[in-house]
């Protein structure tokens, strides 16, 4: 049934918030339709970024006020005062993220971008690098996906704010670490493949740090640290549906949520339903 048209206007005016107590170092707003949004000048203790997802609008960041459009990501750093405003009551709408402090200096200091204990702040303070806009789309739309795990998100945050890294500091340079101990990450994740692993406890078990078990699994194995796990679950299951067992059961002993959740993944890796392969 189709929704009264007030009531979807009423949905694209509302803000939409997200925040998970697993990922507590993170946060994200959206609106569809910020015609009635308008902001004072203000400032937040967190890092902020975010997308301009259509329309225009005013941003003020400092003493510099401009027009951004549709494509642009807004910078903006801690306790910078700013503010995003209509045009005219013309239509735009905006992503925006929110990061703690602590959590992104930690960051800095993987990627050798910060050798004390403040936070390195950003020079550019709006970009239309387009790596970054649909960079940062993708993890809105991952973080507020109800089906993915946290595993899965906490990745691709420090994948999206490393790279925010590197494009926004441009004479960052790459450091070298010390320790090469992605075998022992992958043998954790195959012997726990299915439990609900958080990233933490990968990197616990192979004495790495997250940003470096991101960039360097990837790099090593070809895929995410999550699409790993996933490759061993469905290779679990595969084992147990040709025993004979049953597609539910498979599923939620293999780390699955469902057995829907399983469908989705097997034909993703072995092009068949679980069906068509237990014959």
């Amino acid at each position: 049934m189709a929704k009264n048209a007030s009531v979807v206007g009423k949905e694209a005016t509302t803000p939409r918030f997200w925040r998970d107590e697993t990922l507590p170092f993170l946060e994200a707003r959206s609106i569809q339709d910020g015609r009635q949004v308008c902001y004072a000048k203000h400032a937040h203790e967190t890092f902020s970024i975010g997308a301009i997802t259509g329309g225009h609008c005013t941003y003020l960041n400092g003493k510099v006020q401009e027009r951004v459009d549709a494509g642009a990501v807004v910078v903006i750093n801690p306790e910078d005062v700013h503010a995003c405003n209509p045009i005219d009551n013309q239509p735009w709408s905006y992503h925006m993220l929110y990061v703690d402090v602590p959590w992104l200096i930690n960051l800095q200091h993987e990627l050798g971008a910060s050798q004390g204990l403040d936070f390195r702040a950003f020079s550019a303070t709006v970009t239309t690098r387009p790596e970054l806009y649909a960079g940062l789309n993708r993890l809105y739309d991952l973080l507020t996906n109800e089906q993915a795990d946290p595993l899965q998100k906490h990745g691709a945050a420090l994948t999206f704010f490393t790279d925010v890294q590197r494009t926004l500091t441009p004479a960052l340079a790459t450091t070298r670490d010390a320790h090469y101990k992605l075998l022992r990450a992958a043998q954790y994740i195959r012997e726990n493949c299915t439990r609900s692993l958080k990233l933490d406890d990968i990197c616990s078990a192979a004495e790495l740090s997250a940003s470096y078990l991101i960039r360097s699994f990837q790099s090593h194995y070809g895929m995410t640290p999550h699409a790993y796990l996933i490759n061993r679950r469905i290779e679990y299951s595969r084992e147990q549906l040709r025993r004979g067992r049953a597609i539910a059961d498979v599923a939620l002993d293999a780390g699955f949520s469902d057995q829907a959740h399983l469908q989705r993944a097997f034909r993703q890796f072995v092009a068949a339903t679980p069906g068509q392969y237990r014959g």
